[in-house]
């Protein structure tokens, strides 16, 4: 970006460049305590008074074993941080300084030199001090004590006489929706509690002359293949008035298209500008797989004279999103369109990856996202019970064509709606519209995460009076049907917002399906099997999912051998899931033989979790039009755990995240058996027809190998679901071979290259008849990555290759190795050396029972 700025101001000969401006860093150097402690520790910042205890040794590790309850009374204590910090001579020359503090956990008094300068309550708002009057030359101090969360909301919890029924608050006192912090701090059916204080964003020192750039919003009014109708809005804070050069433009791929001048008076104190602007012939912002991900730079420079006195630019993609909900034949469509394109949501829902959440730095939001587009990702709903994430997030996003659905961040439960609270949420709100609505890759604004749900369908009207209940539904209608959606009207103005998710639905009451976007837990909370989720298809699934255990190695991790049993101690502490292990066991016995042990259990779940998972997801996406969107819980995990998550904390791939990618690729291959009939799809996101396809379905006996072929040519139309060939099954095979046999299918190109597979079997792995086989494997050894091959005569179902190193990436994984065929998987980790072999172990489904 500076590369562009120099770039403009060697094109407008008025300017000459001069630096006003100048930021130091206040991230070193902070220490900690204990309130009324001689002992002081030094703080990483940005960070929190847990993972600093746990640093030093004061606190155990939290994931293991049960040493989560250790943790618990530091919430109950005040904690206080200080650092001191130099300012020169020259420095305090600057017009204006402010303290900025882009996150504070939550409730906290900051001082600077003896003086107390902020009280905060909300740790998603940034805060600026205006501080040039008490700094001093020389060692400055700044103090900071974070009050207990406890303690700072129990008396407005006092005040109701009742706890709100925040069931995932796993405390008895039910506390967490009085104060703007992160939900999941306080524990969720997947997460450990660790209410945590601390600074959890950077701390700076801004010094400045004459005028500062507040904020600066590319409003997007209108985009088109023709031309994008943009508007500036501007905020600039002037100390002095007087006139001034406004200079403004924008560079595409490094190149300058654009850069004028405008003529201004600016007034002392905050000046709101806004003027608007056309470009022609835009190169548009696309999602993955539709198109190039174009990001334009704009930048603006305001001078007085020959000096450059502020500055500010972004980047931003030209498009346009919308969400579509128009009444039709089947209720009410919920879809996304982009750039005039409908599209169907391809996707998860992502929690914070961490329950430290300050350690979640640039290298780990690069990773996330690598695992998001592996897995052929569009989309991605970043839920109410986390955080607003951090720039980083939203920029990967931008940068790979990642639609990101925002939740305010309510989840779950009730909230006050008195006039203080509602306060701080309106702030709260501004400050983040703000802060987000230049990325490209935002596509909406939803309220909550399930409160308009809970308040009909989860039962409070039997345990709380009906005064309560009237007062809930009215504060629910004052912050999410019309404070929030004014705010987004007002502060972003171009995307769509919904005062909740599920919008009208709930996964008891399927007549709903039709006219909104469901989480459907009738798999799993339902009891329900894995097969009723393609007879009950949504309009838009924006949760549904199922739990498993991560694999053994992250167990290892956790939980001692004596403890690998079902319902341990340890286990029971990592699921939160009120019937998790049990409800893990009662679907295993529907599908699977009897393990032979726990380790074996494991994998079984692996298993199941990932083709049953699959196949639902097969079928949302055969079903579009009627069904646009499958957003799946959970991507991620922020502890090793027991739960919904396809990737684990540590970074594996559960059978899960394989099949996703399978699933949700550009270009997938699925199959519906119906009633005799074997319908095989073609499920495409191009925006082009293909019509250089052939279809191959291989009949495979799993001893004997291939015993029929079929090879048809076949067009896949673009983005639609399209049944490009059927079947009788009486034509394929006989009912009696259904239990050893299997069919295999794949699409090829004109150059016979496989673009996509798809492997179905008939019955789930107790019916089947399963051969006994022996894998013959070999491993070539190179510093940073392995390559297996494996063979075996018979089939060998859900092969499963695991290595002892945490986040190993592998070329695939629980495959189906076909008879008499060789396959080749990589695998690859920076800890892998030729010289130093790590065991590469196999295990496949006919050899666990």
């Amino acid at each position: 970006m500076r590369k562009i700025i120099t770039m403009l101001l060697t094109i407008l000969p008025m300017l000459a460049y001069a630096q006003q401006s100048e930021t130091i860093q206040l991230n070193e150097g902070w220490q900690f305590s204990q309130m009324n402690s001689d002992q002081w520790y030094d703080a990483d910042v940005p960070g929190s008074v847990q993972r600093d205890l746990v640093r030093h040794g004061v606190l155990p590790d939290p994931f293991y074993g049960t040493n989560e309850e250790q943790l618990q009374w530091v919430e109950d204590v005040n904690w206080d941080f200080k650092k001191t910090f130099n300012v020169s001579a020259a420095q305090l020359q600057h017009d204006e300084a402010l303290l900025q503090f882009e996150g504070l956990d939550t409730h906290a008094e900051v001082f600077l030199n003896g003086s107390r300068i902020l009280r905060t309550q909300n740790m998603f708002i940034g805060y600026e001090v205006r501080v040039k009057e008490l700094l001093v030359e020389g060692e400055n101090n700044l103090y900071i004590r974070f009050h207990s969360p406890i303690e700072a909301m129990m008396p407005a919890r006092d005040s109701f006489g009742y706890d709100y029924p925040a069931v995932n608050d796993h405390r008895e006192e039910k506390l967490s929706i009085y104060s703007r912090k992160a939900p999941y701090h306080f524990g969720w059916d997947w997460g450990i509690r660790i209410v945590q204080m601390g600074i959890w964003k950077p701390v700076s020192l801004l010094l400045y002359n004459d005028a500062r750039i507040e904020d600066y919003y590319v409003k997007q009014q209108l985009v088109t293949e023709e031309k994008a109708e943009i508007e500036h809005q501007l905020t600039i804070h002037a100390l002095t008035k007087g006139d001034a050069t406004l200079s403004y433009g924008y560079a595409l791929n490094g190149k300058v298209l654009k850069s004028e001048q405008k003529e201004m008076y600016l007034a002392a104190g905050v000046n709101n500008l806004s003027f608007p602007a056309t470009i022609t012939d835009p190169q548009r912002w696309m999602p993955v797989n539709w198109g190039e991900q174009h990001l334009y730079d704009f930048f603006v420079t305001v001078t007085r004279g020959d000096h450059l006195i502020a500055e500010k630019h972004l980047r931003t993609g030209l498009r346009t999103v919308r969400l579509v909900q128009e009444p039709d034949e089947h209720g009410r469509s919920f879809y996304f369109e982009v750039n005039g394109i409908p599209l169907f949501a391809k996707g998860a829902n992502y929690i914070p990856g961490e329950i430290f959440t300050t350690q979640q730095d640039e290298a780990y939001y690069e990773n996330i996202f690598d695992q998001i587009t592996d897995a052929n990702m569009n989309f991605v709903r970043v839920w109410g019970g986390g955080i607003y994430e951090n720039e980083e997030f939203y920029r990967q996003a931008d940068e790979r064509g990642i639609l990101i659905w925002q939740d305010f961040i309510f989840a779950c439960a009730p909230y006050p709606s008195d006039d203080l609270f509602l306060t701080n949420v309106r702030e709260e709100a501004i400050y983040n519209i703000k802060r987000l609505r230049n990325h490209p890759s935002l596509a909406f604004w939803c309220g909550n995460n399930e409160i308009d749900e809970a308040l009909t369908y989860w039962g409070w009207d039997k345990q709380y009076p009906k005064e309560v209940m009237q007062a809930w539904q009215e504060g629910y209608d004052k912050t999410f049907r019309q404070l929030l959606p004014l705010l987004v009207e007002e502060h972003d103005g171009t995307r769509s917002y919904i005062h909740g998710s599920p919008y009208d639905a709930n996964w008891g009451n399927t007549e709903k399906f039709a006219s909104s976007d469901v989480h459907d837990w009738g798999l799993w909370y339902g009891h329900l099997p894995f097969e009723a989720m393609a007879e009950r298809l949504p309009r838009f699934a924006s949760e549904f999912g199922f739990q498993s255990f991560p694999e053994m190695k992250t167990i290892r991790s956790f939980a001692p051998e004596e403890q690998w049993a079902l319902e341990s101690e340890v286990m029971q502490v990592h699921q939160k899931a009120t019937t998790g292990n049990s409800l893990i066991k009662k679907y295993m016995e529907m599908y699977f033989p009897e393990p032979k042990s726990f380790e074996d259990f494991v994998y079984m779940g692996l298993v199941m979790q990932g083709n049953g998972m699959e196949e639902s997801v097969e079928a949302m996406r055969r079903g579009r039009p009627y069904c646009m969107g499958a957003l799946y819980w959970q991507i991620n995990d922020d502890w090793p755990v027991v739960s919904w998550s396809s990737i684990d904390y540590y970074g594996n791939w559960k059978a899960q995240h394989y099949r996703m990618r399978n699933v949700l690729a550009p270009l997938a291959l699925g199959v519906d058996e119906k009633e005799g009939m074997l319908h095989y799809y073609t499920l495409s996101d191009y925006l082009s027809d293909r019509n250089d396809l052939t279809l191959t379905v291989q009949v495979i006996d799993f001893t004997k190998g291939i015993q029929k072929e079929f090879r048809e040519k076949v067009s896949a139309t673009a983005n639609a679901s399209t049944i490009v060939k059927s079947y009788k099954l009486s034509d394929l095979l006989n009912e009696d071979e259904k239990a050893h046999t299997m069919l295999h299918a794949f699409l090829t190109d004109s150059n016979g290259e496989v673009i996509s597979r798809k492997e179905h079997f008939f019955y789930w792995p107790n019916r089947l008849k399963l051969p006994l086989t022996t894998i013959e494997s070999s491993v070539e050894y190179a510093d940073g990555e392995y390559r297996v091959t494996l063979f075996s005569e018979k089939l060998a179902k859900d092969l499963f290759l695991e290595i002892p190193v945490q986040g190993a990436r592998f070329s695939d994984n629980f495959i189906n190795l076909l008879p008499g065929q060789q396959r080749t998987i990589v695998i690859r980790s920076p800890q892998l050396k030729a010289a130093d072999r790590t065991a590469v172990t196999v295990k496949h489904m006919r050899e666990t029972y």
